[in-house]
């Protein structure tokens, strides 16, 4: 199927009203889109806009594959009917074949009532799309300001680092900039995981026992990867490496500009001096990514033979059903895998 499957996520979130108005808004071709979700839920959330009724007849030229959703919806609640929906409407996507997935917000806590224990979409994905030995990695991406996360949705106290677990991750990563972005010699900058990078083993010996190794290894393999830098002043440099890009390019210098109203296409959101950044846990990357770019941040899964993408924010239930959701997060996730 040469379509790009979309999954509306959690019904009682704002899944649906944020790709009902990505959609409307990019008016793309029928036969580049296939929903997934219930006709349902979609007619809910379009009679919540004005101009409902040319909203819902934008809608009807895409095919939509139904998953059964009897229930009330009701938006802001976490119920198992849709922890359900979201697994099987996930699931639905990686069985069809589809050209590439773009999912919509769904909450764990919900999964987890339905009885499926993963942790996010992605575990999901791995587990129906992987096949060989295949990894899925969770990369955030906003234009050409990219983190890669090497643990995902753990406790801080729980993590476990090790030196194999870098170099396969990372090793991927390059694979994927090779092949998938056409980048033939990425440079990664990584993260140190103790503050100021550990301080001789002052402050930690992660980066003595761990991932100076690790990077030994990747570069005897040909990658280019810095030793662990201190993670609160790589960002700040690729924080400002992305600002500065951005007054240049509006020939703003000197003057506020706001990152966040930059279009995905933007030179600001083009490579600077690093491709990625490899964070060693989720906030450590999320933090920095997210307060420079906003909603135009998306979550792609790589990794696997589906490249799938969603925005970076969640399901959002204090503000579902009432209007209030920004499409800006998932009209950049379709948008990068058009």
């Amino acid at each position: 199927m040469n379509k790009i499957a979309i999954t509306t996520g959690d019904p009682n979130g704002i899944g649906a009203e944020i790709t009902i108005k990505a959609l409307n808004k990019l008016n793309l071709p029928a036969n580049r889109i296939v929903l997934i979700s219930n006709k349902k839920i979609m007619d809910f959330y379009c009679q919540k806009f004005s101009h409902s009724e040319l909203v819902s007849e934008s809608l009807n030229k895409y095919e939509i594959i139904e998953i059964p959703y009897s229930v009330e919806i009701e938006p802001g609640k976490i119920t198992k009917e849709a922890g359900e929906f979201s697994f099987q409407s996930v699931k639905k996507a990686c069985e069809i074949g589809a050209k590439a997935i773009v999912t919509a917000p769904v909450a764990k806590n919900a999964l987890y009532l339905a009885g499926h224990k993963f942790s996010g979409q992605t575990e999901i994905l791995q587990k129906y799309l992987a096949h060989d030995g295949q990894l899925a990695e969770m990369l955030f991406v906003a234009g050409g300001f990219r983190v890669l996360l090497l643990t995902r949705h753990v406790a801080l106290k729980e993590i476990n680092l090790t030196r194999e677990i870098v170099v396969e991750k990372v090793s991927n990563l390059n694979d994927f900039f090779v092949s998938y972005l056409g980048i033939k010699e990425p440079k990664f900058a990584l993260c140190a995981f103790n503050p100021h990078a550990g301080e001789d083993g002052i402050l930690g010996r992660e980066e003595i026992e761990i991932l100076q190794p690790a990077v030994n290894e990747l570069r005897a393999k040909g990658i280019n990867i810095t030793n662990p830098l201190p993670a609160d002043t790589l960002f700040v440099k690729a924080a400002k490496e992305y600002f500065d890009e951005g007054k240049k390019a509006r020939g703003q210098e000197g003057k506020q500009y706001p990152l966040t109203s930059l279009p995905s296409c933007h030179p600001a959101v083009l490579p600077s001096k690093y491709d990625c950044y490899i964070a060693n846990y989720h906030d450590q990357g999320l933090i920095p990514i997210k307060t420079v770019a906003g909603d135009k941040t998306v979550n792609m899964t790589i990794g696997l033979d589906i490249i799938r993408t969603s925005p970076g924010h969640g399901t959002a239930f204090d503000i579902a059903g009432k209007n209030l959701a920004d499409e800006t997060g998932m009209i950049e996730a379709i948008k990068a895998v058009l």
